[in-house]
């Protein structure tokens, strides 16, 4: 397991410091990197975050060994049933999940529809100058270069939204596939994180595979765009993201899928962090509960500025205030946190 640590450095202040621990998406990684190191400046506390996929941190959050998890899937009825206590999900950012591939001597970039995607990740589709990819690709000269598919080997967030949407576009996927963090691969190689499968695609002439947007804008990875439910092909960013985002309605308990959409890019998801709403699980302290509220306070309010310069979408007002109203939930015990 590759654990990447985020480390914030103590201030010399008052007090002593809280160490926070957290675990969960990839899909997060590069936002998270940038906001905890700005947060260092700020704050003495130290956060130590694993980047373990949203699956992991599904697990460790229900076994009680970080403060929070990270996730890009909702936790499950059934996994909120099972917790020791209350679970809630606090939007955190929002980021697409984009087609990525390696295609030598193509510039262009290419187009692709849901059931197009379904095809190639169901193994129908074995050529890059297949009829179908050409039908969507009018006047590339397409090689005829076997496709290797490349996806994720863990439990993965960022997984979650891409099977989610082809379930949603392709009726053949969904039964024969379906959606979670984890699936039974019809054909592919498995990578480790969005950092294994961003190094498939690089390292593999002829391969495709599905990454957020800030590790293939980061590994120079070439990505298509994709036809969202209105007809249109977009491209992922920031912009197409939100207004994917702002055509669906947030429940209060913020658990929504956002892909398929009919505006804007129709691969794009929230992305939450979860934990218990009273911090007294986990053998912790009022202190620590104290110093988690305070970082997520952060985190969706002065933390936003640092996405869109790494391809994530701001909260929406909407969105921000719905998850202060869940941070200001946060108890220890009986009583609540300030």
């Amino acid at each position: 397991m590759k654990i990447l640590t985020l480390a914030l450095a103590a201030v010399a202040t008052m007090g002593a410091a809280a160490n926070i621990t957290g675990a969960g998406s990839t899909f997060d990684y590069p936002l998270f990197s940038k906001m905890f190191s700005e947060y260092a400046k700020i704050k003495k506390d130290d956060v130590n975050y694993q980047s373990i996929g949203s699956g992991g941190g599904q697990r460790q959050l229900l076994a009680q060994t970080v403060d929070f998890g990270a996730t890009d899937g909702p936790m499950s009825d059934e996994q909120l049933t099972s917790a020791p206590g209350k679970i809630v999900h606090i939007p955190v950012t929002l980021g697409g999940v984009v087609p990525t591939y390696n295609l030598p001597g193509i510039t262009e970039t290419l187009k692709f529809t849901g059931p197009l995607l379904a095809d190639i990740f169901l193994g129908k589709i074995k050529l890059w100058n297949d009829a179908a990819i050409a039908k969507v690709n009018p006047g590339l000269k397409l090689p005829p270069l076997p496709i290797t598919v490349a996806h994720r080997s863990d439990g993965s967030g960022t997984t979650f939204i891409w099977v989610d949407f082809l379930s949603k576009v392709s009726s053949e996927w969904k039964s024969k596939v379906g959606t979670a963090t984890t699936v039974q691969w019809p054909t592919g190689l498995g990578g480790k994180g969005n950092e294994g499968v961003a190094g498939i695609v690089k390292s593999t002439p002829g391969a495709i595979g599905y990454n957020e947007l800030a590790y293939a804008d980061q590994n120079k990875i070439a990505y298509g765009s994709v036809r969202n439910r209105g007809g249109q092909f977009v491209i992922a960013s920031p912009a197409t993201v939100t207004a994917a985002a702002n055509s669906k309605v947030l429940p209060t308990d913020t658990r929504v899928s956002i892909v398929n959409s009919s505006v804007g890019y129709p691969i794009s998801s929230f992305s939450w962090v979860v934990l218990y709403q009273d911090q007294k699980y986990g053998n912790r302290t009022t202190a620590q509960g104290q110093a988690v509220k305070d970082l997520l306070k952060w985190m969706v309010t002065d933390g936003q500025q640092y996405s869109e310069a790494l391809e994530y979408s701001q909260l929406s007002k909407n969105a921000q205030a719905r998850a202060l109203s869940i941070i200001g939930g946060l108890t220890f015990g009986s009583t609540k946190l300030k």
